[in-house]
């Protein structure tokens, strides 16, 4: 084929893919099977199969499609396979309290008041719109009466995963410090009312596996008041099974960090790292009740504290700042691309402000851009690349 026929193919590609494109003419060497997915090789590399001489490419996100344009026009050239799942994050979620300090507007009578549609009132349509939504379940769902000796206990009617359902929220983490407050009877009673209500659920022991678009995304949870050896070694280890059992999206919870402060601790940020650096794709953190920076770190993100989302725990929180974080993965034939695509969505855990009434409600105006501004000056604390240039 002469260039000037070769010319007018790359016009009418061009037309048909409705997409730019670059060519180049220098000689370069694939193998013999279809192209797209095939292996480019370098002029100078041993064993090359078949030379080219004309290649175009077309751009994918970030990612670089090679199209042998005498395949495409002979029927051979096979669209991409391009996949977008959107996950949000929240923070503390307690459905109940402890029924030690009853006190008037406390969670259980906001619930028989209200009715249970209340609480989740204004983030349904939200999480609706989403791929997945996470938040951390701090107490049991349980009718147990045995409890822990601490200050606090919480606990929830099990009717309360209808809260769960019905604000569109599809897996919690259990992995804290409130999980077992009404011992391995309070547990269990949770899981199976998770499960009777068709949640998710993952932390400590259980690691969950779920699909989307036909795409396996692993869900891990811990407790990280220590960064010990051990656990290192339990996260590297959870974390390569995944990937074993095809996860191609691996999201890392912990709970941890010091209560009240907004900024993250050496545990916190070690331990953070390290998950990234042993294959995690996001790692979400809460515990602190209140908000703590964004930090990216060798191309992946690491949010240290969502703060407080739904807190039964709390009658009137002094901050009652939160945010629900996004983050949209993209893939291209099943295999994740480097592209970053973030939202950060600022919210009150109230929507009132003179006390906590449980229905977390997202800020606008100068409120918004107050929360937004918070974060952005929490994570530049922690590194200088700023999250906002992902925000689409």
């Amino acid at each position: 084929m002469n260039f000037f026929k070769k010319s007018i193919l790359t016009v009418i590609l061009f037309l048909l893919l409705g997409t730019s494109f670059s060519f180049a003419e220098e000689a370069i060497y694939i193998d013999n099977s279809p192209f797209v997915g095939g292996k480019t090789y370098g002029a100078s590399e041993p064993n090359n199969q078949e030379q080219v001489n004309f290649l175009t490419k077309i751009r994918k996100g970030r990612q670089m499609v090679a199209l042998h344009v005498e395949e495409v026009f002979a029927g051979k050239f096979v669209e991409p396979e391009v996949v977008s799942i959107t996950i949000s994050a929240a923070g503390d979620v307690t459905l109940g309290g402890d029924d030690r300090y009853g006190y008037e507007g406390s969670f259980n009578q906001e619930a028989k008041r209200e009715g249970l549609g209340h609480f989740v009132e204004n983030i349904k349509d939200l999480f609706s719109k989403d791929d997945l939504t996470m938040v951390n379940l701090e107490g049991a769902l349980t009718n147990a009466t045995a409890r822990k000796d601490k200050q606090f206990t919480f606990r929830g009617d099990p009717s309360y995963t209808e809260i769960l359902t019905n604000g569109n929220i599809d897996v919690v983490n259990l992995a804290n410090n409130h999980t077992l407050d009404f011992f391995q009877k309070g547990y269990e009673d949770t899981i199976n009312h998770l499960k009777d209500a068709g949640v998710g659920y993952f932390g400590f022991e259980n690691h969950l596996m779920t699909e989307i678009k036909e795409v396996k995304i692993g869900l891990l949870g811990y407790t990280g008041w220590y960064d010990s050896t051990t656990l290192r070694n339990q996260i590297k280890k959870d974390i390569d099974n995944l990937r074993e059992e095809g996860a191609k999206i691996v999201i890392v919870n912990f709970h941890w960090g010091q209560e009240r402060s907004y900024v993250p601790n050496q545990t916190q940020k070690s331990l953070g790292r390290y998950t990234i650096d042993s294959g995690a794709d996001l790692v979400v953190g809460h515990r602190p009740h209140v908000i703590q920076g964004i930090e990216e770190y060798n191309g992946k993100f690491i949010v240290y504290s969502l703060a407080n989302f739904m807190f039964g725990g709390n009658r009137n929180p002094s901050d009652k700042d939160t945010f629900v974080f996004q983050q949209t993965f993209h893939l291209i034939d099943g295999e994740l691309t480097d592209e970053k695509e973030v939202k950060v969505i600022p919210f009150s855990v109230s929507s009132v402000s003179h006390r906590n009434n449980f229905q977390p409600t997202p800020l606008i105006g100068d409120e918004a851009k107050r929360v937004r501004q918070k974060i952005i000056d929490l994570s530049l604390d922690l590194n200088e690349t700023n999250w906002v240039q992902y925000e689409k």
